[in-house]
């Protein structure tokens, strides 16, 4: 039911109010990405024997706020447990990369893109993953409760906890052309 929820709220997000912004409007794009994805491939250099320095990429439960057209802070909230491979592998070395793609919602099913189409925009953040303090714990329950209820009640002996994608680096594609460069400042800076 739940997931039910979701979809409608991100068909909600897409259809009234929330029209996908035009490709000049870079820095709107990857806010209105993130904030209508649930979740995104995280990339960390593996710490783990007979991968150590490759590449390995997880998929994550993510949130920038409730769904809506209003309710995205531009910040991707995480719920996560030491006891997770990458979580570990960030222990290491937190920096990462964070790829979010509209595929996941019906944007890109209803005009027939394929995901690596540059019309079925995808973002992708560099930065690094760092505990939320005490201040912005709420913010990030909030943010990933509300869609991601099951969290919950996940087991409490994992000693989860709400952690948040520093972002030092953004990549758009949203359009042919190649990339677009976005600073965090210009992102942070506009509403999706």
């Amino acid at each position: 039911m739940a997931g039910v929820l979701l979809l409608c709220g991100v068909v909600l997000l897409l259809a009234a109010g929330g029209a996908i912004p035009p490709p000049e409007e870079a820095a709107r794009m990857a806010r209105f990405v993130l904030h209508g994805c649930d979740w995104g491939a995280l990339a960390t250099l593996s710490a783990q024997e007979g991968l150590r320095g490759h590449p390995f990429a997880n998929i994550f439960s993510l949130s920038d706020g409730p769904p809506g057209p209003f309710g995205g802070s531009g910040v991707p909230y995480l719920y996560l447990t030491d006891m997770e491979i990458s979580v570990q592998d960030l222990e290491i070395n937190a920096n990462a990369s964070l790829t979010v793609s509209l595929a996941q919602t019906p944007y890109c099913k209803k005009h027939r893109y394929d995901p690596q189409n540059p019309l079925c925009a995808h973002i992708i953040f560099c930065g690094s993953i760092v505990k939320v303090n005490d201040s912005e714990a709420d913010l990030a329950k909030k943010a990933l409760f509300s869609r991601h209820p099951e969290m919950e009640s996940w087991p409490k002996d994992h000693n989860w906890f709400f952690a948040k994608f520093n972002i030092t680096n953004i990549w758009v594609l949203d359009y042919f052309g190649g990339l677009k460069i976005v600073t965090p400042e210009e992102y942070y800076s506009v509403k999706p």
